[in-house]
């Protein structure tokens, strides 16, 4: 149902309402019936008027349903208008109504889906924020997929997104690291040493630190080494350099790129951990005691006070947290959601805590909600049917990169948001690398490889595929088969399906309506024969299916590589209609 349509058949509705004497603000809800034998939609509005018009509800559904009769008498929108049960209303579309998605689809182009309902709103999205200390693992992977999907959605509804890579460059992480790499710079030079992080990509760095080998970053740097095992000062900052690198190249294999990199470090050399520090303590939030510096969290919910400054002086975790959260919030990003492992339950509600307690010095109101958190569940993976534990580069756990390089960027990015963020599941990477309908990838790959054989086959019979316009114009009244009237109103629901999933922050939502608009489409492909007589009208429907268009990406969506229905769906956002691959708005 377009949303022409809902706007039109709920003001028939609330037209009816009214002729029956039925409360002015009943609510008006259209949806999909769950069995396609009950229509096309439903609607429950006379169950809720029953207690106000003091009426059983199927009575005033029949009331209901002769005023829409009356009311579309003259243009036929229904086919059939049905009461069930205690007095759900079902309406079957006309057959005209659900071919208007084509020259909907045709109309829009790549803007088919997006909305600018959230126009001039914006929000921050953190993901990854990994410590530069080593290779990234599988949860930074899922946040990837997770982060980076999601933008995308949010932008496809109008808002102004900032994908944001939060480096935790501070703390005795990066001292261990340092250490690390200088032991192993010893051990290659035949000197005492003793081990710190494990394994191989500490021997790496140590063997590029000796070679003098320069770092050439991402961001346009250049970071020189010395080559002396005893300047732990250089090789902490280039050890640092060395991994913000190789997570770079990882992030970019599996898709995933960012528009701002935050230092944890800046936080203390711009003073704004101090001055967060300093704010709690004027809202007479802390304490002194063991020569520490207490929060008085307990004052906001949590279930003890937690220590700020410890008796050494150094400030626990969640401190500079705190201050990063002021920093995004002065940036202008009233809305902020953070994409980050379970293991950060605990940290919730003493971050939001120290917000709160801080805002008020700030000058800042911010809602008590602020940030948004979505925690998501580590997953396990099975390669040959066991279970896949520790990397060889990393030493101890699968790396992204190790993911990667075994399934390839389509697959490990749609099994990772092919389940809740909050649901645990095990990564089976046989089941990624199969080719058969259990693997959602090779289902809808399949689906592209129909739709490509279609248009090669005409190409090789000498059939001119007609232009846009002229599919535009075409008479589709002969599109009455069940199952070109079941995919074009599945073709229909894209629009609310993008909407409903980015309002639910589902990128699930996407993935469930991808592989159910492949389903309906290789049902037509099954019952349908495409290249027949009547070429132009078969090949304009061919058209019309997701496939449209697959070898012209959009110049407004930024579109890169389009090898395979994979890579134009499953790189950027997993929506089901290939030309809204890139839901970057420009």
């Amino acid at each position: 149902m377009l949303a022409s349509q809902k706007t039109k058949i709920t003001e028939l509705f609330k037209n009816a309402l009214a002729a029956v004497g039925a409360p002015e603000n009943t609510k008006i809800v259209l949806e999909r019936p769950k069995q396609q034998s009950h229509g096309d939609i439903a609607c429950t509005v006379a169950l809720q008027c029953a207690k106000a018009m003091k009426q059983p509800p199927r009575v005033i559904a029949e009331k209901l349903v002769e005023e829409l009769r009356k009311e579309t008498a003259d243009s036929e929108m229904f086919s059939a208008i049905e009461i069930a049960g205690p007095g759900f209303i079902n309406l079957k579309l006309a057959p005209f109504l659900k071919q208007d998605v084509v020259r909907e689809i045709l109309k829009e182009g790549p803007a088919y889906g997006c909305s600018d309902a959230h126009t001039g709103e914006s929000i921050l999205l953190e993901y990854v924020s990994a410590n530069p200390t080593g290779p990234l693992h599988l949860g930074h992977a899922r946040q990837g997929a997770l982060g980076d999907v999601l933008s995308r959605m949010l932008k496809s509804q109008g808002w102004a997104v900032t994908r944001e890579f939060y480096y935790n460059d501070a703390g005795n992480q990066i001292h261990n690291l340092a250490i690390s790499v200088q032991a192993r710079c010893y051990e290659l030079q035949n000197k005492p040493f003793e081990f710190g992080y494990k394994g191989a990509y500490v021997l790496d760095i140590a063997q590029d630190f000796l070679a003098k080998e320069p770092i050439h970053t991402f961001d346009g740097k250049v970071v020189e080494s010395s080559g002396n095992p005893d300047d732990l000062e250089n090789i902490r900052a280039y050890a640092v350099a060395y991994l913000r690198e190789e997570q770079h190249k990882d992030l970019t294999a599996l898709g995933v790129a960012f528009d701002n990199y935050y230092l944890e470090s800046s936080l203390y050399s711009d003073g704004r951990v101090a001055k967060a520090v300093q704010a709690i303590r004027n809202a007479g939030k802390t304490y002194e005691k063991d020569r520490a510096l207490w929060f008085k969290s307990t004052d906001y919910g949590d279930d003890k006070d937690r220590v700020m400054r410890k008796a050494d002086g150094s400030y626990t975790y969640f401190v500079p947290d705190v201050a990063y959260h002021l920093a995004k919030f002065e940036r202008g990003f009233n809305r902020a959601l953070n994409i980050q492992g379970s293991d950060h339950h605990g940290t919730v509600a003493r971050v939001r805590a120290g917000i709160q307690a801080a805002s008020g010095d700030f000058g800042f109101n911010i809602p008590k909600t602020f940030p948004e958190y979505m925690l998501h569940k580590m997953l396990q993976v099975v390669k040959d049917g066991q279970p896949v534990k520790m990397s060889k580069r990393s030493g101890t756990y699968v790396t992204l990169s190790d993911l990667v390089n075994w399934v390839g960027k389509d697959a490990a990015r749609l099994f990772m948001v092919n389940r809740r963020a909050d649901a645990e599941f095990v990564f089976d990477v046989d089941l990624a690398l199969s080719q058969s309908d259990e693997n959602p990838v090779y289902y809808l790959q399949y689906a592209h490889a129909r739709i490509c054989s279609v248009f090669a086959q005409a190409q090789e019979k000498g059939i001119e595929v007609p232009s846009v316009e002229e599919m535009a114009s075409e008479d589709l009244s002969s599109l009455t088969a069940p199952t070109e009237l079941r995919l074009m109103s599945k073709l229909s629901d894209f629009p609310t399906a993008l909407a409903n999933g980015t309002e639910d922050l589902s990128p699930l939502a996407l993935v469930t309506y991808l592989k159910e608009l492949a389903a309906d489409f290789h049902s037509f492909y099954n019952a349908e024969r495409v290249l027949v007589d009547d070429e132009k009208l078969r090949l304009f429907t061919s058209c019309a299916t997701p496939a449209w268009p697959f070898w012209a990406p959009p110049d407004r969506f930024c579109a890169t590589d389009w090898k395979s229905w994979a890579s134009l769906l499953l790189k950027d956002c997993l929506v089901p209609i290939s030309r809204l691959t890139q839901l970057n708005k420009v």
